[in-house]
C-alpha cells in the first residue's frame, strides 16, 4: 500500500496527539492549507479502512483515529516501515541546496525540472533557503534571465551544508551509520550526497583517530565532526577550495590542530586527496568547538573561567531558591561543556540541539533561568544562540532530578468586558508562552470588586489600570510580537518571585554525600579520598620567601627540588617539563592580582600539592585573560596523573577560592604564612562540614 510522506505525516500526528489536533492545526504544522489537508484525509481514511481503523473528529474537531489498540499497532509498524512514494519538502530542499552550491549559476526553470515542482514552489523554496543561509553570512540572489546565484566564502558554505544535514536528518544520519556499520545499508546515494563505501572508510578512519584522542567528543559532536570532514573531501574533489585570505592562529587551536592534520594524513592516503593548511585549520576550529562527552578529566585550566561558572550555579540557584553550589558534578559538567560553547559562539559556529523545543516545554523556568544567568556572568557576548542554553539547561535538569517542571505560573487578563477579545488574547497567549500554565479572563469590573490580585503570577492587560497598584503589562488585544517579547521580559525579570514557595523549593538534596543504595565499599572509599586528599594539602602546604631575585625555572626547579626530597614527587624534570607544556597553552597570572598559579597533572606526583612561593621583585607573566601580570606570589598546585572525584573537587575548590572573593584575594597576595595557612584551613573545614553534615 503507497503513502505519500504528507499523509503519513498526518497520521503519526494524529497518533501522536489523539484529539489534539484538528484540520486547521495539522495544515499549520506542515505548512500547508487547510483544504490541502482536508483532500488528504480522504485518502488517510482509505488507508485506515485497510486496518479495520476509523477516523473521527470529537466534539472540539479534535481528530482520533478509531479500533483495536492491536491494528492501531499494525499501523505504526507499517508506517515505520514504509517509504514514501514522494520526497519531503525537506529533502527537496535538500536537493535544492546541493545543486546550488554544485553550480555557480542556476537557471530556475531547470531548477523547478529537476525538483519535479513548480516554478511557484521552487520560489517558495528559495524564500526559505535565502533567509536561513543569510545566518551563514552566505547571500542567495535570484536575477530574471539570469538565474539562481549563491555568493559567499567556501567555510561558511561548508558549515551551512553541514548543519542543513545536522537540523533535517540527524536521526536518519545515526540510523544510515547504524546499518552501513552492519552492513546491511544497500543504496547508491544516502540522502542525495553520501556515498556509502566512501562514508563508511571516513567513520572508520575517523573512529579509529578519536577513539584515543583527549578530545572525547559526544555522539553530536562525532556526528558533526564526521559530516564537516566528508564534506571537505567532497568540496575538494569538485575543485571547491578553501578562501587563501583565512587566518592561520593556529597557537589558539594547536591541539586540534596536530590531531586534525593526523587524520587528514590517513585520509590523504586512503583517498588520493589532497588537503590544504586552510582545510585543517578549518577542521581544528570545527573540532574546537565540538561538544565534549565526558568532564571527568577537565583540567581548571583557567580559575577565571571556572568561577564564572560557580558564578552562573549560584544565580540560577538563587533563582529557583534551590541550593545547586554543592553540586561538583554539575559544576563540572558545565565547565566540559562552557569552554567549547563558547568557542562556538565567538566563531558564530552554529549548533544544532535536536532537543531543544522539547527542552524549553519541560523546563521553561529553568531554561529562562539559564539565559538569565549565562548573560549576565558573560556579557562578552553579545548573544547566546537558545540551542546552546537548552544544552545547559539539560545540566541543571539533571541536576535537579526532576523528570517535569510543576511550577504553576497564573496569569490574570483584564480587558473592558472580559468576553470576546479577551477569551482569543487568552488562547494566543497559551500559544505563543509556554510558561504560562492557568489564565483566567475578568472584566474591570470585576476587578473593582474584592479580588486578591497578589494571587497572580503576572497581569496582562487590554487597557490603562490607573486605579490598581499592582505592576502590569498592557498589550494590544491581538497581542502582537513585541507584546510577546514583553511578556516573556517580565517573566524572565521575576523567577526568583515567581518560584518563591513552588516545587522547586521542596526540591531539598544538597548537600547530600550517598544515595541510599550506595555500596558500603564505596561510601568508604570515598571518605578514604576525602581525609587523604585533605591531609595532603593541608600537611605539606610550604611557604616560602625567596631573598634574592631568580628566573621562574630557578623558582620552581627549588620548589620541586623540596618536594621531591619530601617524596611528594619523583622525576622532578619530568613534572616540570609538564608545568612548561601548561604554561604554552595559556597564561598562568591572575588578572589584576600579583599571583600566578602553576598547575599540572603528572604520574611522577603522588600527593596533592599545593604550596606558595613570594619573591622579593615581581616578575612578568602571562595572564589568563592574554594581558601581563606582574607576579609576586607564585603558588604550585600539583596532582597526580589519575585522581578520585573527591580529589577533583578539592583542586578545583581551592584553586576558584582563590579568586572568590576581595578578601581571598587580599590574603592569598598577602605573603602571611599564617593568614594564608588559616585560610587554607578554613576552605577544607568548610568543604567538610558541606558535605558531611558535620555539627558543630
Amino acid at each position: 500500500m503507497h503513502i505519500t510522506s504528507r499523509e503519513k505525516a498526518i497520521i503519526e500526528l494524529i497518533i501522536k496527539t489523539s484529539g489534539k489536533h484538528t484540520a486547521l492545526s495539522i495544515s499549520s504544522s506542515l505548512h500547508v492549507s487547510a483544504r490541502t489537508i482536508q483532500r488528504d484525509l480522504k485518502t488517510v481514511e482509505k488507508i485506515l479502512a485497510h486496518y479495520d481503523l476509523k477516523l473521527s473528529r470529537n466534539k472540539n474537531e479534535g481528530l482520533v483515529i478509531e479500533g483495536k489498540n492491536e491494528q492501531i499497532f499494525r499501523l505504526v509498524q507499517h508506517l515505520t516501515s514504509s517509504d514514501p512514494i514522494d520526497e519531503t519538502p525537506q529533502e527537496r530542499k535538500l536537493r535544492l541546496l546541493l545543486a546550488i552550491l554544485n553550480e555557480d549559476m542556476y537557471k530556475t526553470q531547470l531548477l523547478a525540472n529537476y525538483l519535479g515542482v513548480s516554478t511557484a514552489t521552487l520560489a517558495v523554496y528559495l524564500d526559505e533557503l535565502t533567509a536561513w543561509l543569510s545566518y551563514f553570512q552566505l547571500k542567495l540572489t535570484r536575477k530574471r534571465g539570469v538565474g539562481v546565484e549563491l555568493d559567499g566564502n567556501e567555510a561558511n558554505k561548508r558549515r551551512a551544508l553541514a548543519y542543513f544535514f545536522m537540523q533535517n536528518f540527524h536521526d536518519e544520519l545515526i540510523e544510515k551509520l547504524f546499518l552501513l556499520e552492519q552492513d546491511a545499508l544497500h543504496e547508491e546515494k544516502i540522502l542525495f550526497y553520501f556515498t556509502p563505501d566512501y562514508l563508511q572508510e571516513v567513520n572508520i578512519l575517523v573512529t579509529e583517530a578519536f577513539h584515543s584522542a583527549p578530545e572525547r567528543l559526544a555522539d553530536s559532536g562525532f556526528l558533526e565532526m564526521l559530516l564537516h570532514i566528508y564534506i571537505t573531501l567532497q568540496r575538494i574533489d569538485a575543485d571547491n577550495l578553501m578562501d587563501e585570505e583565512v587566518s592561520l592562529t593556529e597557537s589558539e587551536v594547536a591541539a586540534e590542530y596536530e590531531l586534525m592534520e593526523q587524520i587528514v594524513r590517513k585520509l590523504e592516503e586512503t583517498f588520493d586527496v589532497e588537503v590544504s593548511k586552510e582545510d585543517i585549520f578549518y577542521l581544528a576550529l570545527i573540532l574546537k568547538g565540538s561538544k565534549l562527552r565526558a568532564s571527568d578529566a577537565v583540567p581548571n585550566d583557567s580559575i577565571i573561567f571556572a568561577q564564572k561558572i560557580k558564578n552562573v550555579i549560584q544565580s540560577v540557584s538563587n533563582q529557583l531558591h534551590v541550593d545547586l553550589t554543592q553540586d561538583f558534578s554539575l559544576f563540572q559538567g558545565l565547565l566540559a561543556h562552557m569552554g567549547p560553547s563558547l568557542f562556538r559562539i565567538k566563531q558564530k559556529m552554529e549548533t544544532f540541539n535536536p532537543l531543544k523545543e522539547e527542552i524549553k516545554k519541560k523546563y521553561p523556568v529553568l531554561f529562562m533561568a539559564v539565559k538569565n544567568s549565562v548573560e549576565r556572568e558573560f556579557q562578552e557576548i553579545d548573544y547566546f544562540p537558545e540551542d546552546e542554553i537548552a544544552f545547559m539547561v539539560l545540566h541543571f535538569g539533571s541536576a535537579l532530578v526532576m523528570r517535569e517542571e510543576h511550577l504553576i505560573i497564573k496569569a490574570l487578563v483584564i480587558c473592558p468586558t472580559g468576553i470576546g477579545t479577551s477569551k482569543m488574547l487568552a488562547s494566543r497567549i497559551k500559544k505563543e508562552i509556554s510558561e504560562i500554565n492557568q489564565i483566567e479572563i475578568m472584566s474591570i469590573k470585576d476587578i473593582k470588586s474584592q479580588v486578591d490580585l497578589k494571587s497572580y503570577d503576572m497581569i496582562i492587560s487590554t487597557v490603562r489600570l490607573p486605579f490598581i497598584n499592582v505592576e502590569y503589562t498592557l498589550v494590544n488585544p491581538l497581542l502582537t510580537e513585541a507584546n510577546i517579547a514583553t511578556i516573556k521580559s517580565f517573566l524572565q525579570n521575576h523567577i526568583a518571585s515567581l518560584t518563591t514557595g513552588k516545587q522547586y523549593a521542596e526540591v531539598d538534596h544538597f548537600p547530600k554525600v550517598y544515595e541510599e543504595n550506595l555500596d558500603l565499599n564505596d561510601m568508604l572509599q570515598d571518605l578514604k579520598d576525602v581525609q587523604q586528599s585533605v591531609e595532603a594539602i593541608a600537611n605539606h602546604f610550604r611557604f616560602y620567601r625567596r631573598e634574592r631575585w631568580e628566573s621562574q625555572e630557578e623558582i620552581l626547579e627549588a620548589m620541586l627540588q623540596k618536594a621531591e626530597e619530601e617524596s611528594l614527587l619523583e622525576n622532578r624534570t619530568d613534572v616540570l617539563k609538564s608545568l612548561r607544556e601548561r604554561e604554552t597553552l595559556g597564561g598562568l597570572g591572575i588578572p589584576q592580582t600579583n599571583i600566578a598559579l602553576f598547575h599540572a597533572r603528572n604520574k611522577h606526583v603522588h600527593q596533592l600539592i599545593f604550596q606558595i612561593t613570594h619573591l622579593p621583585n615581581p616578575c612578568l607573566v602571562k595572564g589568563m585573560d592574554g594581558n601581563d601580570v606582574l607576579m609576586k606570589n607564585l603558588i604550585l598546585m600539583l596532582a597526580p596523573a589519575e585522581l578520585s572525584l573527591r580529589e577533583q573537587e578539592i583542586l578545583s575548590l581551592i584553586s576558584t577560592s582563590i579568586i572568590e572573593t576581595d578578601e581571598s584575594l587580599l590574603i592569598f597576595s598577602s605573603a602571611n604564612e599564617d593568614l594564608i595557612y588559616n585560610k587554607l584551613k578554613s576552605i577544607l573545614v568548610k568543604y567538610i562540614e558541606t558535605n558531611f553534615k558535620i555539627m558543630k
